[in-house]
């Protein structure tokens, strides 16, 4: 039986993860660390009790020592490591937050994890720490590391931590990069959340400047099944690439998604483009299919029809984002739920 501390478990990727590892693993435990911020949303979890392999304490990756007291209360030897400030967005309006969370918690949450002499260390990082790319190419995991925001910096600068500990205390992570993620629980500031939120409700959609930017598109449970790999049988001290696969401009698939939805492509109204928009990124995963064997199983045609069916039949989800009423979930969690 393996005792896995999750953290970020709250969040989109984290809280598919978990449910995607109980599933298949449902004798191991499961602790669910999350400080719940504005995008740990506790209904992303209302399943999770249904499981008696699972715990959730909240409780913040910056804290050494509370990270230390669940490591050690639970017995953990396996750690996958989500929890980050993720909205490129936000990282330009505040830099100093998605330092402290995704450096600084990073780094207090390896340290922890050496000391308790931690198994496994998971690390999820992203693409969007190599820059950007131009009309061909691929990044590879010996691209060089060249962060175009304060968002992808701070996870290039979490991501070169990792790797230093591997090196100097031959501490046992494996770091992984995605490409764009989707799927159910992704917070509606995302572009395919939004998008479809915003379609449903017939309101005008956003799309930055010419709306020509691509990205490789990934289903959520595609990636969760490439980091079980990673978990089960990744190498530690390396780096491995996880892509979709599924190239295409933020404006092909929000039309697209108002296709799917019968909306029509009016709706779309175009704004001013990000600060330092990356135009393109596109990963080779070559290495992960090749030495743990991961694939796919979602098309870009298919996940992306299975996600708008979701988000159509769950109104009540987003619709609770949206009106901030998911926070009083959180605020009820306060007192007991932390170590």
């Amino acid at each position: 039986m393996r005792r896995l501390l999750v953290t970020g478990g709250m969040g989109f990727i984290g809280s598919n993860f978990i449910r995607y590892w109980l599933r298949r693993y449902p004798d191991d435990q499961v602790v669910n660390f999350d400080l719940l911020t504005y995008a740990g949303n506790p209904d992303n979890g209302a399943d999770f009790g249904e499981s008696a392999h699972y715990v959730f304490v909240r409780g913040d990756i910056a804290d050494c020592a509370a990270v230390e007291q669940a490591l050690s209360q639970y017995g953990i030897d396996t750690v996958v490591h989500f929890a980050a400030e993720s909205h490129v967005d936000r990282s330009i309006d505040d830099p100093l937050r998605f330092v402290r969370t995704n450096v600084l918690g990073t780094q207090s949450l390896l340290e922890a994890a050496r000391r308790r002499g931690i198994g496994k260390f998971i690390h999820v990082s992203t693409d969007e720490v190599y820059g950007t790319l131009g009309r061909e190419g691929l990044f590879s995991e010996t691209t060089p590391l060249a962060p175009n925001s304060p968002y992808s910096a701070s996870k290039a600068g979490s991501d070169l931590l990792v790797r230093a500990y591997c090196e100097t205390y031959r501490f046992p992570a494996v770091i992984t990069r995605c490409s764009n993620n989707y799927g159910p629980y992704q917070f509606p500031e995302k572009l395919l959340p939004k998008t479809i939120t915003h379609a449903l409700r017939n309101e005008p959609i956003p799309v930055y400047g010419d709306g020509l930017n691509v990205r490789d598109w990934l289903h959520v449970e595609d990636h969760c099944s490439a980091i079980e790999l990673a978990v089960l049988h990744g190498v530690c001290g390396e780096v491995y690439n996880i892509g979709g696969n599924n190239e295409m401009t933020n404006l092909d698939i929000v039309k697209r998604i108002l296709q799917e939805l019968g909306k029509p492509q009016s709706l779309i109204h175009f704004v001013a483009d990000r600060l330092g928009h990356d135009r393109r990124y596109a990963i080779d995963s070559t290495k992960i299919r090749r030495e743990l064997g991961w694939a796919p199983a979602y098309s870009v045609e298919d996940g992306l029809a299975r996600t708008v069916r979701w988000y159509a039949a769950h109104t009540i989800w987003w619709e609770r984002i949206l009106s901030g009423a998911y926070r009083a979930g959180a605020a009820a969690d306060e007192g007991g739920a932390a170590l």
